[in-house]
Protein backbone atom coordinates (compact mmCIF):
# COMPACT_ATOMS: atom_id res chain seq x y z
CA UNK A 1 0.00 0.00 0.00
CA UNK A 2 1.75 3.22 -0.84
CA UNK A 3 1.58 6.22 1.56
CA UNK A 4 1.53 8.75 -1.02
CA UNK A 5 -2.23 9.64 -1.11
CA UNK A 6 -2.17 13.10 0.31
CA UNK A 7 -0.54 16.45 -0.99
CA UNK A 8 2.44 15.92 -2.28
CA UNK A 9 5.81 17.65 -1.58
CA UNK A 10 7.69 18.34 -4.82
CA UNK A 11 11.57 18.97 -2.87
CA UNK A 12 12.83 19.36 -6.36
CA UNK A 13 15.43 22.79 -7.42
CA UNK A 14 12.75 24.38 -9.11
CA UNK A 15 10.06 24.90 -9.63
CA UNK A 16 9.48 25.51 -6.03
CA UNK A 17 6.95 24.92 -3.63
CA UNK A 18 4.39 27.98 -4.44
CA UNK A 19 2.63 29.74 -1.50
CA UNK A 20 -1.21 29.74 -1.55
CA UNK A 21 -0.86 33.79 -1.64
CA UNK A 22 0.82 33.12 -4.74
CA UNK A 23 -1.72 30.16 -6.58
CA UNK A 24 -4.71 32.38 -4.96
CA UNK A 25 -3.45 35.66 -6.66
CA UNK A 26 -3.68 34.25 -10.32
CA UNK A 27 -7.01 32.98 -9.34
CA UNK A 28 -8.76 36.35 -11.41
CA UNK A 29 -10.33 37.27 -14.84
CA UNK A 30 -8.20 38.77 -17.05
CA UNK A 31 -7.15 42.68 -16.45
CA UNK A 32 -7.42 45.67 -18.63
CA UNK A 33 -3.81 46.01 -19.68
CA UNK A 34 -4.34 49.59 -21.49
CA UNK A 35 -4.51 51.45 -18.40
CA UNK A 36 -5.68 51.07 -14.51
CA UNK A 37 -4.50 48.47 -11.88
CA UNK A 38 -1.95 46.64 -13.79
CA UNK A 39 -0.31 49.69 -14.49
CA UNK A 40 -0.25 50.48 -10.79
CA UNK A 41 0.86 47.21 -9.60
CA UNK A 42 3.52 46.80 -12.26
CA UNK A 43 5.58 50.00 -11.08
CA UNK A 44 5.42 48.88 -7.13
CA UNK A 45 7.37 45.48 -8.20
CA UNK A 46 10.37 47.33 -9.71
CA UNK A 47 11.90 48.36 -6.35
CA UNK A 48 10.82 45.36 -4.04
CA UNK A 49 12.88 42.94 -7.03
CA UNK A 50 15.68 45.64 -6.57
CA UNK A 51 15.79 45.18 -2.39
CA UNK A 52 15.89 41.33 -3.36
CA UNK A 53 18.67 41.79 -5.49
CA UNK A 54 20.34 44.09 -3.42
CA UNK A 55 21.43 47.25 -5.86
CA UNK A 56 20.31 50.35 -6.56
CA UNK A 57 20.51 50.56 -10.26
CA UNK A 58 18.20 48.82 -13.09
CA UNK A 59 16.08 46.15 -13.40
CA UNK A 60 14.18 44.85 -16.58
CA UNK A 61 11.71 41.89 -16.71
CA UNK A 62 11.47 39.51 -19.51
CA UNK A 63 8.67 36.46 -20.54
CA UNK A 64 11.37 33.98 -20.38
CA UNK A 65 13.10 31.09 -18.48
CA UNK A 66 16.84 30.95 -17.15
CA UNK A 67 17.97 29.97 -20.27
CA UNK A 68 16.53 33.29 -22.27
CA UNK A 69 17.95 35.39 -19.43
CA UNK A 70 21.61 33.64 -20.68
CA UNK A 71 21.07 35.10 -24.00
CA UNK A 72 19.35 38.45 -22.53
CA UNK A 73 22.50 38.98 -20.39
CA UNK A 74 24.76 37.97 -23.04
CA UNK A 75 23.17 39.74 -26.05
CA UNK A 76 23.02 43.81 -23.78
CA UNK A 77 26.42 43.94 -23.32
CA UNK A 78 28.66 42.19 -26.03
CA UNK A 79 29.59 42.78 -29.37
CA UNK A 80 29.92 39.86 -31.64
CA UNK A 81 33.28 37.98 -31.47
CA UNK A 82 34.21 39.61 -28.17
CA UNK A 83 35.98 37.66 -25.86
CA UNK A 84 34.60 36.35 -22.01
CA UNK A 85 35.76 33.90 -19.60
CA UNK A 86 33.64 31.64 -17.81
CA UNK A 87 34.04 30.30 -13.76
CA UNK A 88 32.39 27.04 -14.37
CA UNK A 89 31.69 25.02 -11.13
CA UNK A 90 28.61 22.52 -12.52
CA UNK A 91 26.51 21.61 -15.55
CA UNK A 92 24.54 25.33 -15.97
CA UNK A 93 28.12 26.69 -15.83
CA UNK A 94 28.63 24.95 -19.18
CA UNK A 95 25.05 25.79 -20.05
CA UNK A 96 26.03 29.55 -20.29
CA UNK A 97 28.96 28.80 -22.28
CA UNK A 98 27.60 26.70 -24.51
CA UNK A 99 24.46 29.52 -24.81
CA UNK A 100 27.47 32.08 -25.36
CA UNK A 101 29.30 30.64 -28.18
CA UNK A 102 26.24 30.46 -29.96
CA UNK A 103 25.84 33.88 -29.86
CA UNK A 104 28.90 34.64 -32.10
CA UNK A 105 31.14 34.89 -28.48
CA UNK A 106 34.70 33.21 -27.28
CA UNK A 107 34.71 32.01 -24.57
CA UNK A 108 37.35 30.79 -22.30
CA UNK A 109 36.56 28.56 -19.57
CA UNK A 110 38.35 28.09 -16.06
CA UNK A 111 36.52 25.07 -14.79
CA UNK A 112 36.85 23.38 -10.99
CA UNK A 113 36.46 20.20 -9.94
CA UNK A 114 32.28 20.25 -9.09
CA UNK A 115 33.01 19.89 -5.40
CA UNK A 116 33.63 23.78 -5.15
CA UNK A 117 34.55 26.79 -7.11
CA UNK A 118 36.72 28.46 -8.74
CA UNK A 119 39.09 29.61 -6.46
CA UNK A 120 39.29 33.93 -6.91
CA UNK A 121 42.74 33.12 -6.77
CA UNK A 122 43.13 31.49 -10.75
CA UNK A 123 40.48 33.86 -11.98
CA UNK A 124 43.46 36.37 -10.80
CA UNK A 125 46.24 34.80 -12.49
CA UNK A 126 44.32 34.80 -15.66
CA UNK A 127 43.54 38.10 -15.39
CA UNK A 128 46.96 39.77 -14.94
CA UNK A 129 47.88 37.64 -17.85
CA UNK A 130 45.56 39.90 -19.87
CA UNK A 131 47.00 42.71 -20.56
CA UNK A 132 45.55 44.06 -23.42
CA UNK A 133 41.92 43.55 -21.80
CA UNK A 134 40.59 41.39 -24.81
CA UNK A 135 38.88 39.59 -21.74
CA UNK A 136 34.96 41.69 -21.66
CA UNK A 137 33.10 39.58 -19.32
CA UNK A 138 33.43 37.25 -16.54
CA UNK A 139 30.61 35.62 -16.29
CA UNK A 140 29.50 32.65 -13.09
CA UNK A 141 26.84 30.81 -11.27
CA UNK A 142 26.53 32.06 -7.83
CA UNK A 143 24.80 29.32 -7.46
CA UNK A 144 24.98 26.20 -10.42
CA UNK A 145 21.42 24.33 -9.49
CA UNK A 146 23.35 21.36 -10.68
CA UNK A 147 25.95 20.90 -8.25
CA UNK A 148 24.66 23.28 -5.18
CA UNK A 149 28.27 25.16 -5.54
CA UNK A 150 28.26 28.39 -4.42
CA UNK A 151 30.63 30.69 -6.20
CA UNK A 152 32.62 33.91 -4.12
CA UNK A 153 31.87 36.88 -6.38
CA UNK A 154 33.00 39.14 -4.02
CA UNK A 155 36.00 37.26 -4.26
CA UNK A 156 36.04 37.28 -8.11
CA UNK A 157 35.00 41.06 -7.98
CA UNK A 158 38.43 41.74 -5.94
CA UNK A 159 40.31 40.21 -8.36
CA UNK A 160 39.50 41.97 -11.28
CA UNK A 161 39.79 45.65 -9.29
CA UNK A 162 43.60 43.95 -8.14
CA UNK A 163 44.41 43.32 -11.39
CA UNK A 164 42.90 46.86 -13.04
CA UNK A 165 40.82 44.61 -15.29
CA UNK A 166 37.81 46.61 -16.82
CA UNK A 167 36.05 42.96 -17.66
CA UNK A 168 31.84 43.30 -16.50
CA UNK A 169 31.19 40.54 -13.75
CA UNK A 170 27.77 39.06 -14.51
CA UNK A 171 26.22 36.46 -12.29
CA UNK A 172 23.19 33.99 -12.91
CA UNK A 173 21.07 33.76 -9.45
CA UNK A 174 18.54 31.43 -10.52
CA UNK A 175 19.20 29.31 -8.09
CA UNK A 176 20.03 31.70 -5.30
CA UNK A 177 18.53 34.92 -5.96
CA UNK A 178 15.85 35.01 -2.46
CA UNK A 179 17.42 32.07 -0.52
CA UNK A 180 21.04 32.82 -0.33
CA UNK A 181 23.04 36.10 0.54
CA UNK A 182 23.46 37.99 -2.37
CA UNK A 183 23.98 41.81 -2.70
CA UNK A 184 24.94 42.82 -6.43
CA UNK A 185 26.10 46.19 -5.52
CA UNK A 186 27.98 44.91 -2.88
CA UNK A 187 29.53 42.64 -4.24
CA UNK A 188 30.67 44.30 -7.34
CA UNK A 189 28.48 42.22 -9.41
CA UNK A 190 27.54 44.72 -12.92
CA UNK A 191 25.18 42.25 -14.25
CA UNK A 192 22.64 39.74 -12.59
CA UNK A 193 20.08 37.74 -13.84
CA UNK A 194 17.70 35.29 -12.27
CA UNK A 195 14.06 33.73 -12.62
CA UNK A 196 10.72 33.26 -11.31
CA UNK A 197 10.57 29.60 -10.21
CA UNK A 198 13.31 28.79 -7.17
CA UNK A 199 13.49 32.01 -4.50
CA UNK A 200 10.89 34.01 -5.75
CA UNK A 201 7.99 31.28 -5.36
CA UNK A 202 6.46 32.14 -8.57
CA UNK A 203 5.57 29.95 -11.69
CA UNK A 204 8.18 29.65 -14.37
CA UNK A 205 7.76 32.20 -17.15
CA UNK A 206 9.42 35.49 -15.57
CA UNK A 207 12.81 36.37 -15.79
CA UNK A 208 14.98 39.28 -14.45
CA UNK A 209 17.85 41.13 -15.19
CA UNK A 210 19.61 43.46 -13.03
CA UNK A 211 22.36 45.83 -14.62
CA UNK A 212 24.49 48.90 -13.45
CA UNK A 213 26.21 51.96 -15.08
CA UNK A 214 29.13 49.90 -16.64
CA UNK A 215 26.50 47.14 -17.93
CA UNK A 216 24.49 50.38 -19.53
CA UNK A 217 27.24 51.81 -20.88
CA UNK A 218 28.43 48.53 -22.54
CA UNK A 219 25.10 48.35 -24.10
CA UNK A 220 26.33 51.13 -26.35
CA UNK A 221 28.74 49.28 -28.29
CA UNK A 222 26.45 46.03 -28.42
CA UNK A 223 26.07 45.04 -31.49
CA UNK A 224 23.96 41.17 -31.22
CA UNK A 225 21.21 42.27 -29.41
CA UNK A 226 17.38 42.26 -31.10
CA UNK A 227 14.58 44.18 -30.17
CA UNK A 228 12.81 41.52 -27.98
CA UNK A 229 15.85 40.93 -25.65
CA UNK A 230 16.79 45.05 -25.29
CA UNK A 231 16.89 45.81 -21.76
CA UNK A 232 16.50 49.42 -22.31
CA UNK A 233 12.81 50.04 -23.11
CA UNK A 234 12.14 47.56 -20.33
CA UNK A 235 14.03 49.27 -17.79
CA UNK A 236 12.94 52.66 -18.61
CA UNK A 237 9.86 52.11 -21.09
CA UNK A 238 8.16 55.15 -22.13
CA UNK A 239 4.75 53.71 -22.66
CA UNK A 240 3.67 50.39 -20.47
CA UNK A 241 3.78 47.39 -23.19
CA UNK A 242 7.71 48.33 -23.30
CA UNK A 243 8.23 47.08 -19.92
CA UNK A 244 7.54 43.28 -21.55
CA UNK A 245 7.99 44.30 -25.41
CA UNK A 246 4.80 43.18 -25.79
CA UNK A 247 1.10 42.24 -23.57
CA UNK A 248 2.16 41.70 -19.93
CA UNK A 249 2.17 38.41 -18.27
CA UNK A 250 -0.54 39.91 -16.13
CA UNK A 251 -1.47 36.34 -13.99
CA UNK A 252 2.17 35.85 -13.69
CA UNK A 253 2.76 39.58 -12.57
CA UNK A 254 -0.16 39.23 -9.87
CA UNK A 255 1.73 36.06 -8.09
CA UNK A 256 5.21 37.81 -8.21
CA UNK A 257 3.31 40.72 -6.39
CA UNK A 258 2.28 37.92 -3.55
CA UNK A 259 5.42 36.27 -3.48
CA UNK A 260 7.20 39.81 -3.11
CA UNK A 261 4.85 40.78 -0.35
CA UNK A 262 6.19 38.28 1.56
CA UNK A 263 9.47 38.35 1.10
CA UNK A 264 9.05 41.79 2.29
CA UNK A 265 6.67 40.65 5.20
CA UNK A 266 9.40 38.40 6.62
CA UNK A 267 12.60 40.62 5.60
CA UNK A 268 15.24 39.43 3.57
CA UNK A 269 17.90 38.95 6.22
CA UNK A 270 15.22 36.50 8.07
CA UNK A 271 14.59 34.61 4.55
CA UNK A 272 18.90 33.98 4.18
CA UNK A 273 18.60 33.12 7.89
CA UNK A 274 15.88 31.09 7.57
CA UNK A 275 17.41 28.83 4.45
CA UNK A 276 20.85 29.13 6.19
CA UNK A 277 19.55 27.40 8.46
CA UNK A 278 17.45 24.48 6.83
CA UNK A 279 20.26 23.81 4.95
CA UNK A 280 22.45 23.18 7.60
CA UNK A 281 19.75 21.14 8.87
CA UNK A 282 19.96 19.02 5.71
CA UNK A 283 24.07 18.45 5.52
CA UNK A 284 23.64 17.14 9.18
CA UNK A 285 21.42 14.58 8.15
CA UNK A 286 23.45 13.54 5.14
CA UNK A 287 26.52 13.79 7.59
CA UNK A 288 24.96 11.52 10.00
CA UNK A 289 23.87 8.97 7.37
CA UNK A 290 26.96 8.50 5.49
CA UNK A 291 29.03 7.76 8.44
CA UNK A 292 28.21 4.10 6.72
CA UNK A 293 27.60 3.32 3.07
CA UNK A 294 28.30 6.02 0.25
CA UNK A 295 26.45 8.87 0.89
CA UNK A 296 28.44 11.65 0.66
CA UNK A 297 27.91 15.91 0.05
CA UNK A 298 28.96 16.55 -3.25
CA UNK A 299 30.69 19.80 -2.16
CA UNK A 300 33.28 19.62 0.50
CA UNK A 301 33.57 22.74 2.37
CA UNK A 302 30.08 24.30 3.83
CA UNK A 303 31.14 27.60 3.30
CA UNK A 304 30.73 26.66 -0.33
CA UNK A 305 27.28 24.78 -0.43
CA UNK A 306 24.10 26.96 -1.61
CA UNK A 307 20.90 27.23 1.24
CA UNK A 308 18.62 26.59 -1.54
CA UNK A 309 19.86 23.32 -3.29
CA UNK A 310 22.27 20.30 -1.90
CA UNK A 311 23.41 17.80 -4.19
CA UNK A 312 24.10 14.16 -2.91
CA UNK A 313 26.54 10.84 -3.97
CA UNK A 314 24.74 7.84 -3.25
CA UNK A 315 25.93 5.31 -5.81
CA UNK A 316 24.44 4.07 -8.96
CA UNK A 317 21.66 2.83 -8.94
CA UNK A 318 20.81 3.56 -5.36
CA UNK A 319 20.15 7.52 -5.76
CA UNK A 320 17.60 6.72 -8.32
CA UNK A 321 16.31 3.68 -6.40
CA UNK A 322 15.37 5.87 -3.80
CA UNK A 323 14.03 8.58 -5.67
CA UNK A 324 11.65 6.30 -7.01
CA UNK A 325 10.80 4.64 -3.79
CA UNK A 326 10.18 8.43 -2.01
CA UNK A 327 7.64 9.35 -4.95
CA UNK A 328 5.60 6.59 -5.24
CA UNK A 329 5.66 5.16 -1.72
CA UNK A 330 5.51 8.33 0.17
CA UNK A 331 4.69 11.29 -2.82
CA UNK A 332 8.02 13.32 -1.78
CA UNK A 333 9.55 14.06 -5.10
CA UNK A 334 13.75 14.29 -4.86
CA UNK A 335 15.95 15.74 -7.92
CA UNK A 336 17.76 14.07 -10.33
CA UNK A 337 21.82 14.02 -10.72
CA UNK A 338 21.74 16.17 -13.32
CA UNK A 339 25.33 16.99 -14.50
CA UNK A 340 26.58 14.02 -12.54
CA UNK A 341 28.59 11.07 -13.36
CA UNK A 342 26.73 8.65 -13.40
CA UNK A 343 23.26 10.37 -12.94
CA UNK A 344 21.77 7.53 -11.29
CA UNK A 345 24.29 7.85 -8.36
CA UNK A 346 23.15 11.51 -7.65
CA UNK A 347 20.08 12.86 -6.51
CA UNK A 348 18.94 16.66 -5.01
CA UNK A 349 17.52 18.06 -2.27
CA UNK A 350 15.33 21.42 -3.27
CA UNK A 351 15.36 23.58 -0.28
CA UNK A 352 14.24 26.91 -1.92
CA UNK A 353 11.42 29.48 -1.30
CA UNK A 354 8.66 28.83 0.14
CA UNK A 355 9.79 25.97 2.83
CA UNK A 356 9.79 25.26 6.81
CA UNK A 357 11.13 23.45 9.14
CA UNK A 358 8.91 20.82 9.18
CA UNK A 359 8.26 20.35 5.38
CA UNK A 360 12.41 19.48 5.43
CA UNK A 361 12.40 17.57 7.98
CA UNK A 362 9.47 15.44 6.37
CA UNK A 363 11.51 14.91 3.60
CA UNK A 364 14.75 13.73 5.78
CA UNK A 365 12.50 11.48 7.01
CA UNK A 366 10.88 10.01 3.78
CA UNK A 367 14.43 9.54 2.80
CA UNK A 368 15.65 7.57 5.96
CA UNK A 369 12.56 5.91 5.64
CA UNK A 370 13.71 4.87 1.86
CA UNK A 371 17.39 4.21 3.21
CA UNK A 372 15.44 1.43 5.47
CA UNK A 373 13.14 -0.14 2.92
CA UNK A 374 15.36 -0.69 0.39
CA UNK A 375 18.61 -1.73 2.42
CA UNK A 376 20.77 0.86 1.33
CA UNK A 377 23.79 0.90 4.08
CA UNK A 378 23.79 4.18 5.91
CA UNK A 379 24.20 5.60 9.33
CA UNK A 380 21.80 5.60 11.81
CA UNK A 381 20.46 9.19 13.08
CA UNK A 382 20.39 11.05 9.99
CA UNK A 383 16.65 13.09 11.25
CA UNK A 384 17.79 13.21 14.87
CA UNK A 385 20.64 14.97 13.39
CA UNK A 386 18.99 17.01 11.52
CA UNK A 387 16.63 18.16 14.51
CA UNK A 388 19.44 18.87 17.00
CA UNK A 389 20.81 21.17 14.48
CA UNK A 390 17.75 22.93 13.78
CA UNK A 391 17.13 23.13 17.54
CA UNK A 392 20.72 24.83 18.46
CA UNK A 393 20.63 27.40 15.30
Amino acid sequence: MSLSHGRPYLAIPGPSVMPDRVLAAMQRPAPNIYTGALHEMTATLFPDLKRVAGTAHHAAIYISNGHGMWEAALLNVLARGDRILALVAGHFGHGWVATARALGAEVEVIESDGAGPVDPDRLADRLRADRSHEIRAVISCHVDTATGVRADMAGYRAALDAAGHPALLMADCIASMGCDRFEMDAMGVDVAITASQKGLMTPPGLGFAFFNERAAEARRRADMVTPYWDWRPRAAPELYYQYFAGTAPTHHLDALRAALDLIVEEGIEAVWSRHARLANSIWAAVEAWGREGEMRLGVRSAEDRSHAVTSIHLGAPDADRLRGWCETEMGVTLGIGLGRTPPEGWFRIGHMGHVNAHMVLGALGTIEAGLSALSIPHGAGGVTAAAKALAAA
